[in-house]
């Protein structure tokens, strides 16, 4: 008897490991494969100018957990650095900037690691290019270089290696998120109320015959039963009889639908003890939103039609997939479905029932669709738990970077200040915000360590326009262009620590997005004007 009653005690329950308990509020949003990505990424930071946001941003990765850190700094702290840099203190005084940073961060988190260059064995940042495994992103601060900037370039493109640019002077800063080509998106976190494919209007047979099997007899059912009929197959019951009525065709008008919604909302039974059932009142509030012909989203189209010049794309597992959702669409005039069923009133055991008919339904379309990867040169090696997430989110895939390369940095430049300073001359009657265009200009024109004309060290506000004047002809007349540069040159490239602390933070949030591919990433520069407290996304 004892034996029987060891046998039946239940397992001892582990509570949340001690990793899991530091990381508890970051796991609920990009879960364990979000966090094992993290941890394996390897940053480089490439500081220059005050070097504050550079600092600003690892800080916001260090404290979630990246694996590992470079900081590549040629400059030595001065007194100047302790105002604005709350990452050095007296005791880095005359030492290398980096070195002084790299320490104090690694104390924020002890499980990450850092490197500071130069040092006694890199000197260079072209050595440090060349020694160092392939970072997983690389973050540079402006002012910058030229030649650092092309050595960076360079190196992002042949090791398809993601960029991070952030420029922060006085109230006005900005960042720009260069990615290597196309770059998918596949676990994009919709709304789950945006992911829910009922499949009304073209129920597969097992759905159409579980709802015909419980309203066969609607109106002899008990006021229990009838009060929960799930909403699901009310609708479909309903829209049965529709069709009987309208030669086959089911509401597709404005008008149509809020007529069937009369129908639904007039079959309750009102004359039991709660004066209504609440059933028909989700059935009746779903019809506007589940009554929709399936149509092919614009996110997913522009992956179907694009074209795949890199080599490397030919034989990513994302696009494998994708092809073979597409010839799945193309053959069903629809996507897999999801299989997400939501909360409605009904008992128990038919809920269920609905759910698993719902499932089945999902796993019957990801294993043709996985059949047809398996199918395809490279697709053997693909892990069935890829072609299931894609499948669960084929209708909000994101394609972050499509169009890159067909015009250049310089002429799309000039296309967005054309359309920007358009929309700022009717913003007064649109009742839109004024760009902050301008700031970018502004910051845009002193992007590079350059001598000045006078040996300064920092342009003056003409040198400033001038240098905006070439990049796009005519902006130097604009006057919020010519109030941005003043602001500009009067802050003489220094930074407000909680103007670099804010733009840190939103920019460790981005690569966060790159590193886990989870989330939407901005696309592809984000400008912040401290002033008003505003920011603008523009693709540049």
């Amino acid at each position: 008897m004892t034996e029987i009653v060891m046998s039946q005690t239940p397992p001892i329950l582990h509570g949340p490991s001690e990793k899991e308990r530091k990381y508890d509020r970051q796991l609920r949003l990009w879960a364990a494969s979000g966090q094992a990505a993290l941890e394996s990424a390897n940053i480089l930071l490439v500081n220059s100018g005050p070097g504050t946001v550079g600092v600003e941003t690892l800080k916001n990765l260090v404290l979630p957990g990246i694996g590992r850190f470079a900081i590549y700094d040629e400059a030595r702290v001065e007194e100047a650095d302790l105002g604005v840099n709350f990452f050095l203190d007296e005791d880095s005084l005359g030492k290398l900037r980096s070195e002084g940073l790299t320490g104090h961060l690694l104390e924020l988190n002890p499980e990450v690691q850092g490197d500071w260059y130069p040092n006694e064995n890199v000197k260079t940042l072209d050595s440090l290019l060349t020694c160092s495994p392939v970072f997983t992103t690389i973050i540079y601060t402006h002012p910058i270089t030229p030649e650092n900037l092309s050595l960076l370039e360079s190196h992002g493109q042949q090791h398809q290696t993601p960029l991070v640019a952030i420029h922060s002077a006085g109230f006005y800063s900005y960042f720009r998120i260069n990615l290597p080509g196309a770059f998918p998106i596949v676990d994009t976190h919709p709304d789950e109320t945006a992911t829910t494919d009922l499949r009304l209007l073209n129920p597969w047979s097992e759905l159409a015959v579980f709802a015909e099997e419980l309203t066969k007899n609607i109106d002899d059912l008990s006021d229990f039963e009838h009060g929960h009929l799930p909403y699901v197959v009310i609708l479909l019951h309903y829209l049965e009889r529709w069709k009987a009525e309208h030669d086959g065709s089911y509401p597709s008008t404005y008008k149509e639908k809020t007529e069937f919604r009369r129908i639904v909302q007039g079959a309750a039974r009102t004359q039991n003890a709660e004066g209504g059932e609440e059933n028909f009142d989700e059935a009746a509030a779903a019809v506007l939103k589940t009554l929709v012909v399936p149509s092919l989203p614009s996110g997913l189209n522009e992956i179907f039609e694009y074209e795949r010049t890199n080599p490397a794309e030919q034989k990513s597992g994302f696009w494998v997939i994708a092809d073979a959702v597409k010839a799945f669409y193309e053959k069903h005039k629809c996507l897999p479905l999801p299989g997400k069923v939501p909360d409605m009133k009904a008992q128990s055991k038919v809920y269920i029932q609905l759910q698993n008919i719902y499932k089945a339904k999902a796993r019957k379309d990801a294993a043709e669709i996985l059949e047809t990867v398996q199918a395809t040169a490279g697709g053997q090696t693909i892990d069935p738990a890829e072609v299931d997430l894609f499948c669960k989110n084929a209708a909000f895939v994101k394609l972050i970077n499509a169009t890159t390369g067909k015009i250049s940095r310089a002429d799309r430049l000039k296309e967005v200040a054309a359309q920007e300073f358009r929309n700022d001359e009717q913003a007064e009657m649109t009742l839109q915000p004024l760009s902050l265009l301008p700031i970018y200009l502004a910051m845009q024109a002193t992007t590079h360590q350059v001598e000045t004309e006078d040996g300064r060290g920092w342009p003056r506000q003409e040198e400033v326009l001038a240098r905006v004047a070439k990049m796009v002809p005519g902006a130097e007349e604009n006057e919020r262009v010519r109030q941005a540069v003043e602001e500009v040159a009067r802050a003489e490239g220094g930074e407000l620590h909680n103007v670099a602390a804010l733009t840190g933070g939103m920019v460790a949030q981005e690569m966060i997005k790159i590193i886990t591919k989870q989330y939407i990433p901005i696309d592809n520069t984000c400008l912040f004007d401290g002033i008003s407290s505003r920011c603008q996304i523009l693709r540049l």
